[in-house]
């Protein structure tokens, strides 16, 4: 029961190219959680390994190269002692760059940038393929805590909204991404047309996935019985 109460962060991995929340994962600021983070972007993901940033939390680097290290073992050599241990290599492809922020006294005094995996080279390369943005940053995801604030009362600061229990924050925050990503338009989403009648095509971020063809109503949402395609939402969580 410990490990349910106090302080519990939401870990979240998003696409800022289709405005998808990839994984999520409730808990603390640990290894495991962020070990499990990765781990389920890995397995949602086609195969390739996604170019990361990140704030400057300690927990990333190893939970990386826990999902996408290659795994180097050494023959024995015959020799008396312990054989060495199996080591992680990151793979060429690897990119992953931190946003630093330095403070004083709680305050931001300053912003740089650190490369973890990869090279100056290869992350600038990769930057400038982007179609969303040309620096190294964290602002898609953090831009992204608005509308979960804004769909879910739980995580509003400084109120008495909190869950009690983490296990209904997990199921809430499955009904608010999936309303979120079947239901609600994103503006960043919506595609110029050529229509006398109206302008742009609006899409949600499961729109822009090739998830569903269409914006979905609230009916339509609560009728699918394939929860594990919305996030395995539960319709009937009360606050408890």
């Amino acid at each position: 029961m410990a490990a349910i109460y106090g302080d519990q962060w939401v870990w979240i991995g998003f696409d800022p190219r289709r405005k998808v929340v990839i994984y999520f994962v409730v808990g603390r600021h640990i290894q495991a959680n962020a070990n499990k983070l990765l781990a389920g972007i890995r397995d949602r993901s086609d195969g390739h390994v996604p170019f990361f940033t990140s704030d400057e939390l300690k927990h990333y680097d190893a939970a990386i190269m826990h999902a996408y290290g290659i795994k180097k073992e050494f023959p024995r050599t015959g020799r008396p002692g312990r054989p060495r241990q199996p080591i992680l290599l990151a793979p060429k492809n690897l990119l992953y760059a931190q946003v630093v922020k330095h403070r004083k006294r709680g305050h931001i005094v300053d912003i740089s940038t650190r490369i973890v995996f990869g090279t100056k080279k290869a992350v600038k390369a990769k930057l400038k393929q982007s179609p969303v943005s040309r620096h190294i940053n964290t602002s898609f995801v953090e831009r992204n805590n608005l509308p979960m604030r804004h769909h879910n009362r739980r995580l509003v600061r400084k109120t008495i909204s909190f869950s009690k229990k983490r296990e209904r924050l997990e199921k809430q925050l499955h009904l608010a991404f999936a309303y979120y990503h079947f239901v609600k338009p994103h503006l960043g989403l919506r595609q110029e047309i050529m229509d006398k009648n109206k302008k742009y095509q609006n899409q949600t971020p499961a729109m822009s996935a090739g998830i569903t063809d269409h914006i979905w109503t609230m009916p339509e949402l609560f009728s699918k019985s394939d929860h594990s395609r919305l996030g395995h939402f539960c319709p009937h969580c009360r606050r408890d």
